[in-house]
């Protein structure tokens, strides 16, 4: 491993690596009861939590009846965190996931404004079908990702702590949809990919969900314990090497830096939250596989889901059929030598 940035260098390495030993127990529990409710989609699993313990959202696309919600319902037990799920529709209206006042008369007569919090108070927001809310309702719930709380009359409030939203979008659906505009999508820590299970995990869904009794998972950790090890995630150390290989992943997908693919295959490239998503979740990455500091295959498995939807094609890449996992696979390739 090279050597530290100045920085990290500075850390106490010994307090985070006996801090790490207790995180790496409660992963290792958090990935075994998770698998007991949700099988076969090792990599969204893996994913979804690298976004949670990085402190982020995620989008999760994928066709419907792919156990997205279950997901959610699931990694909201097992992390110990409240949880509520809205189901969008164009008709949804913002107070409707903010919240709204309300009056409300005494004894004497006397009237006054009360606050009742909507859904969106909670520690794991379920989003479904985020895509198909009016643009109106959509900026509502993504100021609050970025803001971390809610403005209603003039009066702020504060949201929990921890505060996630896992965001669910159907990739065939178009009628009747609100595509996230790219700003917005940009709060999106990762873009997970859920695809269909293998033939071995399709047969254990059939058969363990079919019966009188279903797999019920239970708390492994508390919210508390959640922001602990995501505060250990952000002092884990970062070599020269890993950094310089974020720096040049990002810079060289953007066009006119010199990367003569980029600027054949894409329209605009990631911006600087793209670096940031990658040191986080590379960090957490390392973590979830029992390493106390990422390398550079952290950045190569973690390009995709972090730079796929922070990114846009040409209209000449799209009429020749070039897919954005292509591009990226394309740009990933000199992190590997």
């Amino acid at each position: 491993m090279g050597a530290m940035t100045p920085v990290e260098g500075a850390i106490d390495e010994k307090a985070v690596a006996a801090e790490a030993e207790k995180a790496l127990e409660d992963i290792a529990r958090i990935k075994t009861e998770t698998a007991k409710a949700i099988f076969g989609q090792e990599a969204v699993v893996e994913q979804a939590l690298l976004a949670v313990l990085s402190g982020g959202h995620a989008l999760l696309v994928g066709v419907p009846g792919l156990a997205k919600t279950k997901l959610v319902a699931t990694l909201a037990t097992v992390l110990g965190l409240s949880t509520s799920r809205i189901q969008f529709t164009p008709d949804l209206m913002p107070s409707d996931i903010l919240g709204s006042e309300v009056m409300d008369q005494d004894a004497s007569g006397k009237r006054s404004f009360r606050f009742v919090k909507g859904p969106v108070f909670t520690e794991l927001l379920m989003a479904d079908e985020i895509n198909r809310a009016s643009p109106r309702t959509q900026s509502a719930l993504l100021q609050a990702m970025q803001e971390y709380h809610v403005t209603i009359t003039g009066q702020p409030y504060a949201l929990p702590q921890p505060f996630h939203v896992l965001a669910t979008q159907n990739p065939l659906e178009q009628e009747g949809t609100y595509p996230l505009p790219e700003a917005q999508l940009d709060r999106f820590l990762m873009e997970i990919d859920v695809e269909y299970p293998d033939l071995d995990a399709e047969r254990r869904i059939l058969l363990e969900t079919t019966g009188v009794r279903e797999s019920v998972v239970e708390p492994v950790i508390a919210s508390a314990r959640l922001q602990e090890i995501q505060t250990l995630i952000r002092r884990m150390p970062v070599s020269e090497s890993v950094l310089d290989a974020i720096l040049k992943l990002v810079r060289s997908a953007r066009p006119g830096n010199g990367n003569e693919f980029a600027d054949q295959k894409v329209a605009w490239g990631p911006g600087p939250r793209a670096g940031q998503a990658l040191m986080l979740t590379a960090r957490a990455r390392a973590l979830y596989e029992g390493r106390f500091a990422p390398s550079v295959d952290d950045v190569i498995a973690l390009a995709g889901p972090v730079l796929q939807h922070r990114m846009a094609l040409t209209f000449a890449a799209r009429a020749d059929g070039v897919s954005m996992k292509e591009v990226i696979a394309k740009l990933v390739a000199p992190l590997r030598g």
